[in-house]
């Protein structure tokens, strides 16, 4: 009886050592893939921190291009671009020719700016406007298309992205009171830039006069 006893014994720790072993593969398995998940989201984020970063190198890029020109608040109205305005298709240098008016530099500036944030980020919008009440500023919107994944790996509903993202929704207004908004479903990033003189008029009409 005593050896009949032993055997149970032995036979019910083995069992339950197979079970805790189950428990142990289940429990793992569930913890790789909450890392992975974290994972997903940390790449998710760094991505769309990195496009918002571009962005914003963008409008300092467009800053500085109203810096170099020698008549940049007079020409404002040459930057200004709308949110469904066509993509420019010419991609040729701007003013390659000895002579370049400040209003020539500027279309060809604004021209090649929208060229190179399309290429740079999906789906890109772009809108370059005088703000209501700033007629020295320009208020430049840029907007990008993120894809997003839920934790099964497949997209995001159209009301999962309109959720996510909307918090984060940024709009203008320009000088006639309309608004400027980030279009659906796009992430932006709004910011105003204050266009400065570099040249002063000369004395002859027509002429400017640019210090070094």
């Amino acid at each position: 009886m005593l050896q009949l006893k032993t055997a149970k014994s032995t036979q019910v720790q083995g069992g339950f050592s197979l079970m805790e072993a189950l428990v142990a593969i289940v429990v793992m398995t569930l913890g790789i893939l909450g890392i992975l998940g974290m994972q997903m989201r940390t790449l998710t984020d760094t991505q769309g921190g990195v496009r918002r970063a571009q962005a914003i190198r963008f409008i300092e890029d467009l800053g500085e291009r109203l810096e170099n020109s020698p008549d940049a608040l007079n020409n404002l109205d040459a930057y200004k671009v709308a949110l469904t305005d066509a993509l420019p298709t010419d991609t040729s240098d701007c003013c390659s020719s000895a002579a370049c008016t400040p209003s020539a530099l500027a279309a060809c500036d604004i021209r090649l700016w929208r060229l190179r944030v399309d290429q740079t980020l999906p789906g890109a919008k772009m809108a370059v406007f005088t703000p209501q009440g700033g007629p020295r500023q320009l208020g430049v919107l840029i907007g990008w298309n993120e894809n997003r994944y839920n934790q099964n790996g497949q997209s995001f509903s159209a009301s999962d992205v309109s959720t996510l993202i909307a918090p984060l929704s940024v709009s203008g207004t320009d000088s006639n009171g309309a608004a400027v908004s980030c279009p659906a479903n796009f992430t932006c990033h709004l910011q105003y830039i204050q266009p400065t003189q570099r040249c002063t008029p000369g004395d002859v009409a027509g002429t400017l006069y640019c210090p070094n």
